[in-house]
């Protein structure tokens, strides 16, 4: 047992230290599985004529990898570790936190085995066939149990902001999942949607979007509200615009999945709907990142020397951009060129790698020194390495990704006096491939940050430090 378990024994750690290892651990394998796929797709040789290597198999691999086990392993480590030290209380249950743990890898194990063998449902961000999606259920409801369950329990009256965004997620992620997973088994591996055409889009997207926007957006802010002030040492900015964010953002959120349907046969009435709330969602999420970034305030001097505060900063940054440019592709006319091009690839990566990746890491660098009883990080210096490579990777990937989109977009609709077409989709294919060599390079110099993380929190972990990495709560929480 170790010294920071004998000093708090009402805290269970060690489902906490258990996803916080395995967040690294996945991060690599995602980002590294994203980095190949993108090789691919500027050398297609490397697919070796082998089916389980194609690119149609391993992306939703990439995409499952990075957002539910990178991703989710964060979450679940991250949530667990503010609902007890919030509430100061432990767990309400150890056994559902070890079957939350052990399912979840078990549903992350299958899907590496399933998608490559071409077992998939078809869906984006939910491919996992119907026995998998049963198991994945089970594990999330376990999560949820105890979560709230522990809030119940909590020994103090007030519940702290960032709980109220995880609560949230868990909830809205819940029936996203079981509501768009409704499948008619035909066989162990092969199901079919009960919704037919027009309705399975909208619920697909339904789910979609809010798997962007509840799982990567309202999850990641409860980390947000809570380790951006620890790592400061400042309160929240205002705790009012944090309540008047949960509020206007969920409210919204939900409503914005027809914006991936323009131009298609879903009821246009619809698709402006989703425009509409797509475009009013700029405003809450934009108060969040300024609440964010404002709790800084009297403490900007940290970011000197502070590479953890860093990323926690800027990824609030690129929350910020990415929250920006989502409403501006949901206008339609915007839509008409961006749709199907290498823009929403970019968009989609200036979240995944610059908010939620950065917002993690920066979270996961926070708890290890303190799950395992170290007083720091084993090299600070290694920190401001990563965070440089994680910049730098970024900032090349979507900006290749962005020029390469509306490069597409106006050759696709290029037209020549006779109405014919200007350009062949393959003159646009050769045109975008340099930016394919730039998004690559940028994916490797993220992997390469990851693969420096995962030696400084080994040597964190490994060394012989007896000291006590004693955290007293901030005035924040």
């Amino acid at each position: 047992m170790s010294e920071a378990i004998q000093v708090h024994p009402e805290y269970n750690y060690k489902v906490i230290r258990q996803f916080a290892v395995m967040t690294v651990v996945w991060g690599i394998i995602g980002m590294g599985m994203g980095v190949f796929i993108a090789a691919q797709l500027y050398w297609p040789a490397l697919n070796f004529d082998t089916p389980w290597l194609t690119f149609s198999r391993l992306r939703p691999l990439h995409t499952n990898a990075v957002i539910f086990a990178f991703g989710g392993c964060a979450l679940f480590a991250t949530s667990l570790y503010v609902v007890q030290r919030t509430s100061n209380v432990r767990l309400f249950s150890d056994k559902l936190a070890s079957f939350t743990f052990w399912g979840w890898q078990a549903v992350i194990v299958l899907a590496v085995i399933t998608l490559p063998m071409g077992l998939t449902s078809s869906k984006e961000y939910a491919e996992l066939e119907w026995p998998i999606d049963i198991l994945l259920a089970l594990v999330w409801v376990s999560y949820i149990i105890n979560f709230f369950g522990t809030m119940i329990i909590r020994k103090v009256s007030h519940i702290y902001v960032a709980n109220w965004f995880f609560g949230a997620f868990m909830i809205t992620v819940a029936v996203l999942h079981i509501a768009n997973s409704m499948v008619i088994p035909v066989s162990l591996t092969k199901s079919y949607s009960i919704y037919a055409g027009a309705v399975d889009a909208m619920i697909q997207w339904w789910y979609g979007h809010n798997a962007v926007g509840f799982f990567l957006t309202a999850g990641f802010l409860g980390m947000m509200y809570y380790f951006v002030p620890k790592q400061a040492g400042r309160p929240v900015y205002s705790y009012r615009l944090s309540v008047v964010h949960f509020w206007a953002l969920i409210s919204l959120y939900i409503w914005a999945g027809p914006h991936h349907l323009h131009y298609t046969a879903l009821p246009d009435w619809t698709q402006s709907l989703g425009m509409a709330m797509s475009i009013i969602l700029f405003v809450p999420s934009w108060g969040g990142m300024i609440n964010g970034i404002m709790t800084l305030s009297g403490a900007w001097h940290k970011l000197r020397t502070d590479p953890v505060l860093r990323f926690l900063v800027v990824s609030l940054s690129f929350y910020g951009m990415s929250t920006f440019e989502g409403p501006m592709m949901a206008i339609k006319t915007v839509n008409a060129l961006s749709h199907y091009t290498d823009w929403t690839i970019g968009h989609v990566h200036s979240g995944a790698l610059g908010w939620v990746a950065m917002v993690s890491i920066g979270s996961i660098y926070h708890l290890i020194p303190v799950l395992f009883d170290k007083p720091k990080m084993y090299s600070i210096k290694l920190i401001n390495v990563h965070f440089w490579f994680a910049t730098v990777g970024v900032v090349l990937y979507i900006v290749a990704m962005w020029m390469s989109g509306v490069l597409q977009g106006l050759m696709w609709r290029a037209i020549n006096d006779d109405g014919t077409l200007t350009y062949s989709f393959v003159e646009s294919l050769e045109a975008s491939k340099p930016f394919y060599f730039v998004r690559f390079l940028g994916g490797v110099l993220v992997v390469i940050g990851m693969l420096i993380m995962a030696y400084n929190c080994y040597r964190t972990i490994k060394s012989d430090s007896k000291e006590q990495a004693l955290e007293p709560e901030a005035q924040a929480v």
